[in-house]
This record gives structure tokens, C-alpha cells and sequence, in this order.
């Protein structure tokens, strides 16, 4: 490896289920990003997956993979079976932009005019601590590297508002000789601003596992744009019936008629190849961003375009790749690759991506039930069942709690009965190196202060809410804060959450009628309880449901539906069902506008 970065080394006497402690080299001579709290991603561990449901075939032994879970757990876990074998990795990372993204809910069926309604559902909040950011991406960043084959390429979607901070920490961890693009995107059009230039564009850093560029998948001839005359502009382009050629005419380009005398229609230009130097350009502004009536639109807030990842994906692998995408948000990664045959795999940590990208793999759009083509599987990594949202889980348990919630959160999110509350990760276990977030945040000065004026005192109060957690977390809290002495109070979700009032379960009533399986009525309380809010009527119960999935022959574990109903933007469920002779257990899914779900075995 060059740079003078040591290689990472994953022992392969690892003991089963963990992955050896490594240690991140850093590169030698190259300045660093620092920040406070700053530490060295030293180690991780294997993750377990579960698996939940299976749609499609395999192919040659291969389906296509989605991960609901934290990406760090995720990755943590690939790596046991696909360390150094992931050729693309596109990443969409939260920008840092301060602002909470939310999906547009609607009820199914009903016309845009008149009795339309929507109300919209937090997806995920962006607003950050900056040295939290900064830790999150660095981490998620080096074992991203690990994935990556010796051929692979990494590429990073972000904007102005970090993009000098993780331009930084690409070349941290995989070194600026690995650089190859700065991709600027013209995503957006019109509008103005009074006081500064518009911002307009987005940026995509491209790097690359080697520096050796005869190591590197770069297929410049798949990224060729076809252009229809009406595009040419006329004071740029002419077109001559008996052209000549013209030595060192620089001011357009000029077309000679074929044997019929007719020039094309579609005339093949290198928009994106340099013209006679096969050097791609770095500036892209023949791919929009998706605004008005777009049919490509899902509601998401984050998506992006196909054609941006059409182009990535035809670029940077070839047709056996594995291409990775761990913040998969809409999942047009996912669909891009299926679409040109790569192999996928697709994480993210809130269940509205991965129910939005399941929807759009099994779409009336799809290849997937084309058995030339892998299927795909869902698994749960780390999984709890209590939150499916973990941006609304946090604002759940506050709640809950009676917790005086921090305006701007730092060290910590608020507070309760003079303790201070720090929400530890509510979707998976809590552990010591969960910590070190908080820790870092100390005080020294005013804890020195406290100490000062009461020596027998505790320096400060606080609570420690979590969702399971290791059993000396509290010890070593008090054990890191030393030489200061601190209170400390856990309250254990898992343990405590009979005391709680969480979000009520969903209910159905099915049932076998006449050889049909029928679902005669759906509540999903949750969804209910916010559309009264809106004073809003439900005609049928068709109309708060995205989608049914029943498999007839559930062996107890897995979800492999043989009927996935899944209407388009304007149309209704089914919701009638025939029952086949060989069914033998019955799973019946059903998932509504919110994305969380109902699933019960269902008595023949």
C-alpha cells in the first residue's frame, strides 16, 4: 500500500462471530482533520443479521441484500464475507444542513383536487453536533475502505455545507493520491438570491481504493450521452450540406451528410467525454434534479435522479460488481443497479427507506420477477422492535419521560428532575464505547469548579436512557469521569417500558371466506391517531395501506411472499386474495402509509 499507510489487517485466526481489533494507520506526512472528541475508529465487532423475507430468486447462488439497521453495524457485519470485494460504493450521507427531512404522507385513491389531504412524517432530522458529524462519517469512512475491492471506487454526495470537512476526511483515509474527481452536479435551476450567489450545485468526491490507475474499473466509453438535434444550440452548431473540413475551427462543430444526404437525428456527442482526448469532465449539468411533476418522484426527501446513478454505476463496475450504498434512503441506488444487472447491497437505518425501496424493486417497473435476474432479501441487524423510526424514537422517549427537552443539543438533550438526560442509540444495545460522545462533552472547568466548592458532592446528575445496555455501563461512566465524582441513573427501555406509553400496535381482521383470503378490516393506530389531527375521514381502509404481502407456506422465520400487492400512486390494495390448494401456514403482511407493518399467521 502506498502512501506509507500500514494495510489493515483483519486476522483470519479470528475467534467465530468477531472481528480481530484493528488499528487505523494514519497516513504519514498528510495533514489531519481534528476535532474535539476526536478518536481512532482501534476496533469493532460481528454484528448478527436476521433474516426476514425473501422476494425473487437466486441467481448462481446470489440475491441481492437490504439491511435495516445502524450502516456502522451493517458494515461491521458484511465484513466477514465481503471485506475487499465491494467494487462501488456510492454514499448520500446526511449533509449537516440543519433541517429535518420529511416524507409527504397521502391517502391512496383520493383525486388531487378536492378532498385531497397529506401531512408529512419527520424521515430523519440533520441537524448535528459538528464534532458528532465528523466522528460518524470518519468511522463509517474506514470501514468503507475495508469493503472496497483493490479495484473499487468510493464516490460521496454531499454539498456546501461539509463538503471542505469531508474532502478532508476522504483524503485522511484513503489518501489524496486516491483522489480522482471533484464531480460538480447542477442540480437545481432558477431562483436567486439578493445576497450571495445562488447554490445551485451539489458536489460528488470520487475516490479510488488503488492508486494505480491501470487497477481501477473506469469504463469511459459506457457514460456516453445521446443528444437529439433540437438540444444543439444553433450558435454553437451547424449543419453544412457540403461541408468540408476546416483546420482550426474552434467556434462549433460541424456535421457532413451521410451517402443519402441527410444528417441524423440523434447525433452521439462526448458531453461527458472531453472531445478527442477521452478525459471524462467533471461537471455535469445535463442530469436534472427531480422537482415538479416528476413520475420518477416517491416522496422521499433525499432522492435522487436514476440518471445520476445510471451513470456512477456504468462507470465505476463492471457487470459482476457488488455495488454498496449505506445510506440508501429511496434506494435509486438499489434500483439503478438492478436495472443494469449489478449485484447490490443496500442499508439504512430508518424503516421508511427500506419499506420505500422495497416498493420500488417489486414496483410494476421492476425486473425483479424476471428470473434471469436475483431477487432480493431483507435482513434486521442488531434488531429491536420497540422503535422502527429511531429519529422519532428519540422525541418518543423524551416524551415518555417527561424529559425538558434542549432547544440546541449538545453533551446533552435535556432534563429531568435536576439530572441531565443523554439519550444513548435506541435501536440497538448501549455500550461503553457509546460513551466516549459524552465524556468528550465534559466540562472540565465547570466540573472543577463544582468540585472546588463542594468536595463531597457529586460534580453532576445524570441520566442515562437506553434501549438494553451493558450491564457495567453506569460504572464505567463514573469510572471515566474520574477524578471528578458523578451520579448516575440508567433507565433501561426494554426493562422499564411496561412504565412507558409507546405507540399503540396496528390491528386487522382476516380471515378465510369462500376459498379467498380476506382482509376485511385494517387499524393502524398510529397512522389513525394523525390523520385526526387533520380532521381527516377514511372512506375504506384500502386507502391507509402501501402495500399486502402474503406467503402461503410460512416456515416460521423467514417472509418469502408469493403474492406482494403493491399499487401504483393512485390506485387501492386488492385485499382479496385467492388461496391456493397446496397453502399450508399463512403469513399475512400488511404495511401502511407510515411503513410500519402487521403480520400475524393467519388460522385456514
Amino acid at each position: 500500500m502506498s502512501d506509507g499507510q500500514d494495510k489493515l489487517d483483519l486476522s483470519s485466526g479470528q475467534q467465530e462471530g468477531r472481528v480481530e481489533e484493528y488499528k487505523f494507520a494514519p497516513i504519514k506526512g498528510y495533514p489531519m482533520l481534528n476535532w474535539r472528541g476526536k478518536r481512532p475508529f482501534s476496533s469493532t465487532q460481528f454484528y448478527p443479521a436476521q433474516l426476514k423475507e425473501v422476494h425473487g430468486a437466486d441467481v448462481d447462488g446470489w440475491r441481492n441484500k437490504i439491511f435495516w439497521g445502524d450502516n456502522l453495524q451493517v458494515m461491521s457485519h458484511l465484513l466477514k464475507d465481503f471485506r475487499g470485494r465491494i467494487d462501488l460504493i456510492y454514499i448520500d450521507p446526511p449533509f449537516d444542513s440543519k433541517a429535518d427531512y420529511k416524507k409527504k404522507i397521502s391517502l391512496r385513491g383520493k383525486s388531487a383536487e378536492g378532498d385531497y389531504t397529506n401531512f408529512e412524517e419527520k424521515q430523519y432530522s440533520d441537524i448535528w453536533n459538528n464534532d458528532d458529524y465528523l466522528q460518524f462519517i470518519f468511522e463509517r469512512l474506514i470501514l468503507a475502505k475495508e469493503l472496497l475491492s483493490e479495484s473499487g471506487s468510493i464516490y460521496l454526495h454531499c454539498d456546501w455545507h461539509k463538503s471542505h470537512h469531508l474532502r478532508c476526511l476522504m483524503d485522511e483515509v484513503f489518501g489524496q493520491s486516491s483522489f480522482s474527481n471533484e464531480i460538480i452536479w447542477l442540480a437545481e435551476g432558477g431562483g436567486t438570491s439578493g445576497i450571495r450567489f445562488s447554490r445551485k450545485h451539489q458536489t460528488i468526491f470520487y475516490y479510488t481504493k488503488s492508486n494505480k490507475e491501470s487497477e481501477r474499473i473506469f469504463r469511459a466509453d459506457d457514460v456516453r450521452v445521446a443528444y437529439k438535434t433540437e438540444n444543439i444550440k444553433p450558435q454553437t452548431y451547424s449543419f453544412e450540406k457540403n461541408a468540408k473540413k476546416r483546420p482550426g475551427f474552434k467556434d462549433g462543430y460541424t456535421w457532413t451528410p451521410n451517402e443519402a444526404g441527410k444528417i441524423p437525428a440523434d447525433v452521439w456527442l462526448d458531453c461527458f467525454l472531453a472531445e478527442g482526448e477521452g478525459i471524462p469532465l467533471d461537471v455535469w449539468s445535463d442530469i436534472k434534479g427531480l422537482y415538479g411533476p416528476s413520475g420518477e418522484i416517491v416522496g422521499y426527501p433525499t432522492q435522487k435522479p436514476l440518471a445520476l446513478l445510471d451513470r456512477i454505476i456504468k462507470a465505476s463496475s463492471n457487470s459482476d460488481s457488488i455495488v454498496l450504498d449505506f445510506f440508501m434512503g429511496s434506494g435509486t441506488t438499489m434500483l439503478a443497479a438492478q436495472r443494469l444487472g449489478r449485484r447490490f447491497i443496500g442499508a439504512d437505518i430508518n424503516l421508511g427507506a427500506i419499506q420505500t425501496t422495497c416498493r420500488r424493486l417489486i414496483g410494476k417497473n421492476s425486473d425483479l420477477l424476471d428470473q434471469a435476474n436475483p431477487g432480493f432479501e431483507v435482513f434486521n441487524v442488531n434488531n429491536y422492535d420497540v422503535f422502527r423510526n429511531p429519529i422519532e424514537a428519540a422525541s418518543l422517549v423524551a416524551e415518555a419521560l417527561e424529559v425538558q427537552v434542549f432547544a440546541q443539543r449538545g453533551t446533552y438533550d435535556g432534563e429531568k428532575d435536576g439530572r441531565m438526560v443523554k439519550i444513548m442509540p435506541v435501536n440497538r444495545i448501549a455500550t461503553k464505547a457509546d460513551l466516549a460522545d459524552l465524556v468528550a462533552g465534559f466540562d472540565q472547568k465547570v466540573f472543577q469548579r463544582r468540585q472546588d466548592e463542594n468536595p463531597r458532592h457529586a460534580v453532576e446528575k445524570i441520566l442515562l436512557v437506553c434501549m438494553g445496555h451493558e450491564p457495567d455501563l453506569k460504572a464505567e461512566l463514573e469510572l471515566q469521569a474520574r477524578p471528578f465524582k458523578i451520579d448516575v441513573e440508567v433507565v433501561d427501555i426494554l426493562r422499564d417500558r411496561s412504565q412507558l406509553e409507546f405507540k399503540r400496535d396496528a390491528e386487522a381482521k382476516v380471515a378465510i371466506q369462500d376459498g379467498e383470503l380476506v382482509i376485511e378490516n385494517y387499524y393502524p393506530m398510529n397512522l389513525l391517531q394523525k390523520l385526526s389531527l387533520q380532521q381527516e375521514q377514511v372512506g375504506v381502509w384500502r386507502e391507509l395501506v402501501d402495500s399486502v404481502m402474503v406467503d402461503w407456506n410460512y416456515d416460521g422465520a423467514v417472509l418469502q411472499p408469493a403474492v406482494v400487492d403493491v399499487p401504483g400512486k393512485d390506485d387501492l390494495v386488492v385485499g382479496r386474495y385467492k388461496v391456493p390448494a397446496d397453502a399450508g401456514t399463512i403469513r399475512v403482511k400488511i404495511t401502511d402509509l407510515l411503513s410500519e407493518s402487521w403480520e400475524r399467521n393467519i388460522d385456514g
